[in-house]
């Protein structure tokens, strides 16, 4: 357990909970690949192993966390329906895991997600209810559906069931490549990245765990430095999956098992992005080039180094591309 700055008392995921979300789910999603690319690691001085969650169930790691929540529900529970609110990843992640077992999905969406990531939970079934793209506006909203339907909540990462499913891509990634001297992933609400730091110390692996951030949206890392949450005020950035912020819960795991947090650029972000399209002929979106960015402008002492990087997803409307 831990005591978070508001005192109350957190029961973190533990080792055999996360081995056993990464059960639940293995039906259901990829085992993603693990990609180098000699170009990239030149440019980067560092040798580089990219887990890509881009090419996951959904186009994103999401798919993991909102699995092991649905398929851990017990029947009466499941047949009332799930809801979330979302930006985008998350809220097809659920509406794909709702459709796999068959059962109503709500998704709050803000007005501004991206039509790629709003076509894709139609697609997968999920019925959207527009919101403004504010938090309190999101979570309202979510209430709202909530006392009409009965469905449950799932939280896009203030939610341990979500947590434990996302460290199953850094298990992944160190069972498929060894031992690394650092591992990055972006932190927008935190689910990620918390997964990961808690993978990392209950395996009692030496890597160090680094979250990065857009400068624009760096709310997690005046949070991480100033001990206590700090409320995101009005972000703009290209990486429009990490304009939310953190929770108790991911709050509580990135301040004892995260070593560091990075801020990018904008420009950082968008030349990132544009690297791994060109010299890995692979999609990326821009919040999944973030940790990129982190190693390609030297924000982190990788020279020499192995690093794996988690590419969050690669749902990208691209009739609307940054470069």
């Amino acid at each position: 357990m831990a005591q978070t700055t508001e005192g109350k008392v957190l029961n973190r995921p533990d080792l055999e909970t996360i081995r056993q979300a990464h059960e639940r789910i293995k039906p259901y999603i990829h085992r993603t690949p693990v990609l180098t690319s000699a170009a990239v690691d030149e440019m980067c001085g560092a040798t580089i192993f990219f887990k890509c969650e881009n090419l996951q169930k959904v186009g994103a790691f999401k798919a993991r966390g909102a699995c092991n929540a649905v398929f851990s529900l017990d029947e009466e529970t499941a047949s009332r329906g799930v809801v979330t609110h979302s930006s985008g990843n998350h809220a097809a992640a659920l509406a794909f895991a709702a459709a796999l077992r068959g059962i109503p999905a709500h998704i709050v969406m803000p007005s501004n997600s991206p039509a790629v990531k709003k076509a894709a939970v139609r697609g997968y079934g999920g019925m959207i209810t527009e919101c403004e793209p504010t938090l309190a506006d999101r979570e309202a909203t979510a209430e709202r559906v909530i006392e009409k339907t009965g469905a449950e909540l799932i939280h896009p990462f203030d939610d341990y069931r979500i947590i434990a499913a996302q460290a199953s891509a850094a298990i992944e990634l160190v069972e498929d490549v060894g031992e690394l001297d650092f591992i990055l992933a972006p932190v927008g609400g935190g689910g990620l990245i918390s997964g990961t730091a808690l993978a990392v110390h209950y395996l009692d692996m030496p890597s160090k765990v680094i979250a990065c951030e857009p400068e624009n949206a760096d709310d997690a890392y005046r949070s991480f430095h100033e001990g206590h949450i700090v409320p995101m005020e009005n972000p703009s950035t290209v990486a429009d999956g990490l304009r939310t912020q953190l929770s108790d819960k991911t709050f509580d795991i990135i301040r004892n098992f995260v070593d560091d947090i990075v801020p990018v650029t904008e420009e950082e972000i968008v030349e990132a992005m544009r690297t791994i399209w060109e010299r890995m002929k692979i999609i990326i979106e821009p919040s999944s080039a973030v940790p990129v960015a982190a190693v390609q402008f030297g924000k982190i002492a990788a020279h020499g180094k192995r690093v794996g990087i988690i590419l969050s997803g690669g749902n990208v409307d691209l009739g609307n591309l940054p470069f």
